[in-house]
């Protein structure tokens, strides 16, 4: 029993390289006539329907305690705001919360601690792009002295990416019948069709302005347009 036992095991692993040989050989053999890889970019424009800004307070006091306590009363208006402004709770996350310290330099001497400086910060997502400049103006007159953004975005992209998709197999046809008439040949069939990747720009936040409340004009956010794109790589067969 034990030697046909070691038999059957010996023969269990000679045949698992041999099915995997075969599987490799049916994928070789699938193409009786010419191979043909192209890659094809689809591209669609879309008007970015959400804005991302992060607005913060910046507090300055003698004692590390002061200046935590003085932002996070700030931001706490800061929060309130957005909330009457039709905000969500899941459109307003907490971005970073930093105490520094600060000193004083001066020639020959050590460095002197003056106080501290705590920064509290949000991330704001914006569903109505046209009205947020307005409700980042409101934010200032309560207390926000810090402006970052806008990163502009499309929330959902993924019927927009399909018909990205669908743009580039309609080129990467387009192009392999195109070679295919040059060479007095036909496409037959796509043998494998491979997204290679997409591509959806998110400009990266730029300081917008530091923030006053005497702000003398509207701050306006224009969403513009955005383009999403589509990379395949098609294996189409030739005969």
């Amino acid at each position: 029993m034990k030697t046909a036992f070691l038999t059957a095991l010996a023969l269990g692993a000679v045949a698992l390289p041999s099915a995997a040989m075969a599987q490799q050989a049916s994928i070789t053999q699938s193409i009786a006539g010419t191979r043909l890889d192209i890659s094809a970019t689809g591209e669609v424009a879309r008007v970015p329907d959400v804005a991302i800004i992060s607005a913060g307070v910046v507090s300055r006091s003698a004692t590390a305690s002061g200046a935590l306590q003085d932002a996070a009363d700030r931001m706490q208006r800061v929060i309130a705001a957005l909330k009457r402004a039709g905000i969500e709770d899941r459109d307003i996350q907490t971005s970073s919360v930093n105490l520094n310290p600060e000193y004083r330099y001066e020639n020959n001497q050590p460095p002197q601690l003056v106080g501290y400086s705590a920064t509290n910060s949000l991330n704001i997502r914006f569903r109505d792009i046209r009205r947020s400049g307005r409700i980042l103006d409101a934010l200032v007159a309560q207390g926000a002295n810090q402006i970052n953004g806008p990163s502009l975005t499309v929330d959902k992209p993924e019927a927009a990416l399909d018909e990205a998709r669908a743009k580039a197999i309609a080129a990467g046809r387009a192009r392999a019948e195109l070679y295919a008439r040059s060479l007095g040949m036909r496409v037959v069939r796509v043998v494998s069709i491979n997204e290679s990747g997409t591509s959806y720009p998110v400009p990266p936040p730029m300081p917008m302005y530091e923030a006053r409340a005497q702000a003398a004009s509207a701050t306006r956010i224009e969403p513009g347009e955005q383009k999403l794109q589509v990379n395949l790589a098609i294996t189409f067969e030739l005969q």
